[in-house]
């Protein structure tokens, strides 16, 4: 595996801050949030200075029963083109369930959701994995997500599954470090003995991130310095194998660049001491056992349409009780779900608040708790801009403010942003929408 190095997460709230941090190799920036054809100037300076690029996705869902969407995939192939990557990567999870297979609407879950860890499970998600690295122009990484909750009759760790999805597919690792702390913290599960089962040879690079601890759950939230209990994990995986790349992550509440300078460093530190004592890769691999890398990979048993049916039934259940109120599926902790439920529908609130900051300064303070009470049973079906435009609707509708400025900025923000056509330069067309929104109650 290439070198990477150590590097930061590519975010335009510190774009200053990364191209003027020293000792920054590489850096990674989340796949749909970068047009290949109008790339920022920031990032093209960098790779101008010999910085590699690493387009990371959030959306293709590779976990999930259905097999990927061809043009979500090809998206992915146009960044690491663009962007001249050594490699991309993904997550192992699933984002979004229900549609045709399940005769129910398609619902979005707008976060990383955990797969079962179950042979069934395994084989839907290395046939995905396969037409993934099949579409793509540059070998493909998957890495392990933090969860809060585990599915019942699991009947493999995280390590025997992550190792059984490299030995089948020969796709590469993007182990993060904080997501096994997470799952330690959450579900008893043992970093070290994580660690132990891994094919480390497959190893692609490792993310660390801070979060924070609350009621017993630890939160993976990318706002928080990087605590010791991560670094530690960090420290462990060192211990076994040189990491090809380490990569920082950090997504709000961003520090001064002094500060994330001097984080980069303590994890470069952490990486450099654990390895002077390090045990050769393959020690610890299994006996009769070498985990497979690239085309030779064994295949493993082919997941057939009812195995993608009892996924879909499954994720579809479980995402309907996290957000449409549905009752929790059998088997699951209802207290966890509870939270993740709250989780998904905080983070809706401030994505749909960070595509459309107007609606936020329009409605003050009462922002959050309207659009919490708004998301109750209206489940994300499409994109974040929609759900802005709905809220919107459904506000001026259900619950209008009592302000009449507020009321009268809140159905013009409405009226200039519904409809895909510009209102600019065509007054008709404004008094057009006007007249709908008239009729549409208000």
């Amino acid at each position: 595996m290439e070198r990477l190095g150590t590097g930061i997460g590519w975010r335009p709230a510190i774009a200053e801050a990364v191209e003027a941090m020293a000792g920054i190799e590489w850096v990674e920036v989340v796949a749909e949030n970068v047009c290949p054809g109008h790339l920022p100037d920031s990032l093209l300076r960098l790779r101008e200075r010999g910085v590699a690029v690493v387009p990371h996705g959030v959306g293709l869902g590779l976990g999930g029963a259905e097999r990927p969407d061809p043009v979500r995939l090809a998206a992915l192939a146009e960044r690491a083109e663009a962007l001249g990557s050594p490699l991309v990567t993904e997550h192992i999870a699933f984002v979004r369930a229900g549609g045709e297979r399940t005769a129910s609407r398609g619902l979005e879950a707008g976060h990383l959701l955990p797969v079962p860890r179950t042979r069934e499970g395994l084989a839907v998600l290395c046939e995905n994995v396969r037409i993934a690295q099949d579409q793509l122009p540059v070998p493909l990484a998957v890495e392990n997500i933090a969860a809060l909750f585990s599915w019942p009759g699991e009947e493999l760790t995280e390590g025997q599954f992550l190792y059984e999805l490299a030995d089948r597919t020969g796709v590469r690792l993007l182990i993060d470090v904080a997501n096994l702390h997470t799952n330690h913290v959450n579900q008893g599960e043992d970093p070290a003995a994580a660690l132990d089962a891994l094919p480390l040879e497959a190893l692609a690079y490792v993310h660390v991130a801070g979060g924070f601890e609350r009621d017993g759950v630890w939160h993976d939230s990318h706002a928080h310095p990087v605590p010791e209990p991560v670094l530690a994990v960090l420290a462990e995986l060192a211990s076994r194998v040189r990491p090809p790349g380490v990569l920082l992550e950090r997504d709000e509440r961003f520090p001064s660049a002094a500060e994330l300078e001097a984080e980069v460093a303590k994890i470069r530190r952490t990486v450099a001491v654990a390895g002077r004592d390090r045990v050769p890769v393959g020690a610890g691999a299994r006996p009769g056992s070498a985990p497979a890398s690239g085309a030779g990979a064994a295949t493993g048993p082919v997941a057939d349409e009812a195995a993608r049916t009892r996924l879909a039934l499954g994720q579809t259940a479980l995402l309907s009780a996290l957000v449409a109120g549905t009752p929790a599926p059998e088997g699951f902790d209802r207290g966890r779900l509870r939270v993740q439920s709250r989780m998904l529908t905080a983070k809706r609130g401030s994505v749909v608040v960070s595509l459309a900051p107007e609606l936020e300064q329009i409605l003050g303070d009462t922002y959050r708790p309207r659009f919490l009470r708004y998301a109750a049973g209206r489940p994300l079906t499409g994109g974040y801009r929609a759900d802005a435009l709905a809220f919107a609707l459904h506000t001026l509708r259900e619950e209008p403010p009592a302000e009449r400025a507020v009321r009268r900025a809140l159905r013009d923000w409405w009226i200039e942003r519904s409809g895909r056509a510009s209102l600019v330069g065509r007054p008709w067309a404004r008094w057009a929408r006007v007249a709908r929104f008239a009729l549409l109650g208000r």
